[in-house]
């Protein structure tokens, strides 16, 4: 296997963990939780995937930005649910279930909403973009739906061992997928340098900030749903946005590059939104005590 091939098959492996681990974690009336909540569904849709595919096609349009970073762009619009969303969530104090559930709807979602967001690119940009839901379902179900049910079936059969293990599967996860994504942003480094001084750090910022806001305001009255769908909103699957990039422009080396350049600049810019959150629920729960 070339270097390339050991790469993607770390980085499957680390989305597989850690959905995996949250399977550890999650039940049937986890991943309920949202058909029995149609207009927080419908918010969560509303938020993350017509948006930010609005703010990406936007933004290709308006601006002249770099093929790379507007392939990038697109591609994490229309992605799914990061698996690493139910990580993060869970310390900033955010419904465990209702982040299952998007986890697991968004990623049923996709099937249909990819295919189309990338049909309305095609029409904006008179481009021939393509993603048929064919490509799409094996994606999801490599690294959503078959690591998921595993979890809850070993949560179901063997409960203690779920528990002890859930968290450092969902670390080494965590850790699998920095460390695949350091060699892609080397090799491909004086490509995205370039890039730096053309708009890169500043738009995958504002992607990850107006998600931020955007879910933050349409998640509802308590905190912890607006959390959970602003950083659902703010950041994306990675493995989806570089299947479309690679697949719609696989000479485009650097896009993939920069989908991964996300994972870690959203990571940043999301930073002090929770510090912000974490300062205004403090008096409410000293409050309460």
């Amino acid at each position: 296997m070339t270097l390339a091939e050991w790469i993607m098959l770390a980085l499957r492996a680390s989305l597989f963990s850690i959905v995996f681990a949250l399977g550890l974690r999650a039940t049937l009336k986890d991943i309920a939780y949202l058909l029995a909540r149609p207009m927080l569904l419908f918010k969560s849709i509303l938020s993350m995937n017509i948006v930010m595919l609005g703010f990406a096609l936007a933004a290709a349009y308006l601006f002249p930005l770099p093929p790379p970073l507007q392939i990038a762009l697109l591609g994490l619009a229309m992605a799914p649910v990061p698996p690493i969303l139910t990580w993060k969530q869970k310390r900033a104090d955010g419904t465990s279930s209702y982040a299952i559930s998007l986890c697991v709807t968004a990623s049923f979602l996709a099937v249909l909403l990819v295919p189309l967001a990338i049909a309305l690119a095609d029409i904006v940009f008179h481009a021939d973009y393509r993603m048929p839901a064919t490509r799409v379902v094996p994606i999801v179900l490599i690294s959503v739906i078959v690591p998921l049910v595993l979890g809850m079936l070993v949560e179901r059969l063997a409960p203690t061992i779920a528990a002890r293990i859930a968290q450092p599967v969902a670390i080494s996860g965590t850790v699998l997928l920095i460390l695949a994504a350091l060699p892609v942003l080397f090799v491909t480094l004086p490509a995205v340098w370039v890039l730096v001084g053309r708009g890169l750090l500043l738009f995958l910022a504002l992607f990850t900030a107006f998600g931020l806001l955007v879910g933050h305001v349409l998640g509802g009255p308590h905190t912890h749903d607006r959390v959970v769908l602003a950083l659902a909103t703010g950041t994306r699957h990675p493995g989806v946005a570089m299947a479309i990039a690679a697949f719609n422009f696989p000479d485009e080396k650097a896009a993939v590059a920069v989908v991964l350049m996300h994972v870690f600049i959203g990571a940043l810019v999301s930073i002090p939104y929770l510090k912000l959150v974490r300062i205004s629920v403090a008096p409410a729960k000293s409050l309460d005590k």
